[in-house]
Formats: C-alpha cells, structure tokens, sequence
C-alpha cells in the first residue's frame, strides 16, 4: 500500500473546507468517525446510503485482497462535492469503538492469576520476597 506523503497533504487541503478531518497511517476521520482513507493513491470511502445517492455512478474498489468494497471517488480537486460528500456520509457511519484495555480490571497478584503469568527474574524476586 503505496501512501505519497504530498497525495495525502493534497487531499486534506482539498478537504479542509468540511472541517473536522484528519489523517492517521491511510484512515480518514471525519468528526471522530471513520470514513474512508487512501489507499495506492486512491480516495476510497465507505459505501454508505447518501454517499451513493449523492455519486450514483461511482465505480467500487477493494483497498486490498479480502477487504470489502469502498467507493472509488475519482473527482478529488471539486471541494465542494468532497464537503456535500462527506457531510451527507456522516450520519450514517458507525460511531468509533472505544478500546477497553484500560479500564479492564487487572488481577491481584494473589491467586492463580499471578500464578498464570509469564515468569521474569522480576516477578521471581518479588514473589520470593514478599
């Protein structure tokens, strides 16, 4: 997957108008919510309900072998499509799942979790001297 870092910068000016997107690796966010992102050079958005009624025409890609198809949005240099765009998509878009590794309760070292863990020279020295 092919990412030109100017590409990227060129499709973000272009986008600059919608306000609320941003970049990370080749993911697009609009407003907190995954919508699409560029892959080999080529914008590709979800296929949500507005995004095909507001481009009926546009053809479908795959980002990469077993992905699902996106919508191939060909017409990058008209800001204002890529505004009505991307606002029309919104809505629809699932919102963004929160990541839980934090909050999750760690085990106390009593018990057999602490027994589970993998054994390090630290763990060792301070299970001898407790």
């Amino acid at each position: 997957m092919a990412l030109s870092g100017k590409f990227l910068q060129y499709i973000l000016e272009q986008l600059s108008k919608a306000g609320g997107v941003f970049a990370r690796a080749m993911i697009l966010y609009f407003r907190g919510k995954v919508i699409g992102g560029i892959y080999d050079n080529r914008l590709l958005i979800k296929p949500v309900r507005a995004a095909r009624e507001l481009l009926p025409d546009v053809p479908e890609a795959t980002p990469h072998d077993g992905a699902k198809p996106m919508l191939l949005i060909k017409n990058i240099w008209d800001r204002q499509l890529l505004k009505q765009l991307f606002e029309a998509a919104y809505d629809e878009l699932p919102e963004r799942k929160k990541n839980n590794t934090a909050q999750k309760a760690r085990p106390d070292e009593s018990g057999w979790a602490f027994l589970c863990r993998p054994v390090t020279p630290l763990t060792r020295l301070r299970y001898i001297y407790r």
